[in-house]
């Protein structure tokens, strides 16, 4: 039967169906979100929404950038175990904090971050000695925890609630729970496939071997907080009133994160605001799209400009380096890799 699914898989990347049913998913959820957005949003008074970000306190916009650094604090940990678990324990972690960092909020805001984020996270990680196939692992099994914790609070978070899905989905709660036991039930027979055995996916120097169970819990783990970090920054910017409950919020918000995602879009621009506008119906308007934007200065916009900032800095400096290299004589052996500056001198190797 694998073999099977692997001719079938194998047969549709040939005829690029499976490309051409992405781009036409990606059209069809942006197309739909954009004609909900449209009637959301009739009748939005602009002046309100701009009076509730003025009435906001000051404690709430503290609180949430608090919350939105440590999900990001979190997401260093997707490259610090990626790189671990394809064996480059010499990279350190202030190298994977900064391509974690760079790539996620870079790739959030420009969109295809799959592309984007691996495009940054190569730049950075050519530095130490890293080729694309080990970049492109990297990427890999940084996404494999994104896709593990997001089943695991989704799974748990409509198990518990299904009400607040199937204000998105319009489907009927007792399905939205049926398919929550499905998504855990998949996520326990993941764990206990790797658990078994070690576990490989690609082939030939594609080849990535995956976690075992011990470690895949700590991937589940890891996704879990980064998300309820995110999650709570949106809860504490959303009205006070009707308070729905923070696991409502955390679905809603873990939904429409990933109906943005799967748009493609910059931010899931538009998509992830159709989402949280259907599915937190019961709140106003005006005052749940001024949460919603401060979340987007918080989450997309600061931390973007914060990454350009650094990663022009890390130019400069490498650039004022080479060049005072360069200039050295007598001097060590200067090899320039990647964009990087290795020195050779004495047998040692740095950048």
């Amino acid at each position: 039967m694998l073999e099977a699914i692997r001719r079938a898989i194998s047969f549709l990347r040939q005829k690029q169906i499976l490309h051409k049913l992405g781009v036409a998913i990606s059209i069809t959820v942006i197309g739909i979100a954009c004609y909900v957005l449209y009637h959301m949003l009739r009748g939005i008074d602009t002046n309100e929404v701009i009076g509730a970000i003025k009435a906001t306190e000051p404690r709430q916009i503290v609180l949430a950038a608090l919350f939105v650094a440590a999900g990001y604090f979190t997401l260093t940990f997707y490259d610090l175990f990626a790189v671990r678990a394809i064996g480059h324990c010499e990279v350190p972690y202030r190298i994977n904090a900064l391509a974690a960092f760079t790539s996620y909020s870079i790739g959030h805001n420009v969109g295809a971050s799959v592309f984007t984020g691996g495009a940054v996270r190569y730049r950075i990680y050519s530095a130490w000695g890293l080729n694309a196939i080990d970049v492109a692992k990297i990427c890999f099994l940084a996404g494999l925890t994104f896709w593990l914790g997001n089943a695991a609070v989704l799974g748990l978070g409509i198990a518990y609630h299904p009400e607040a899905a199937a204000s998105i989905d319009q489907l009927p709660p007792w399905l939205n729970r049926l398919a929550a036991f499905a998504v855990i039930i998949g996520l326990v027979s993941y764990v206990a496939w790797v658990w078994v055995q070690p576990r490989g996916v690609g082939r030939g120097p594609w080849t990535v071997t995956l976690p075992g169970g011990p470690l895949t819990l700590l991937q589940i783990a890891i996704g879990i907080v980064d998300l309820s970090f995110c999650a709570l920054a949106m809860y504490v910017l959303v009205p006070d009133e009707p308070n729905v409950g923070f696991i409502v919020v955390a679905v809603i918000f873990v939904s429409a994160t990933l109906l943005g995602f799967a748009s493609h879009s910059p931010g899931g621009l538009g998509v992830f605001d159709a989402a949280m506008l259907v599915g937190l119906w019961q709140m106003d308007r005006e005052q749940l799209l001024a949460g919603m934007l401060l979340f987007r200065v918080l989450y997309y916009l600061a931390p973007f400009v914060i990454s350009v900032i650094l990663l022009t800095f890390r130019e400069v400096v490498l650039g004022a380096r080479m060049k005072r290299l360069r200039r050295a004589e007598p001097g060590p052996e200067v090899t320039p890799k990647h964009g990087a500056v290795y020195v050779r001198e004495r047998g040692e190797t740095g950048t």
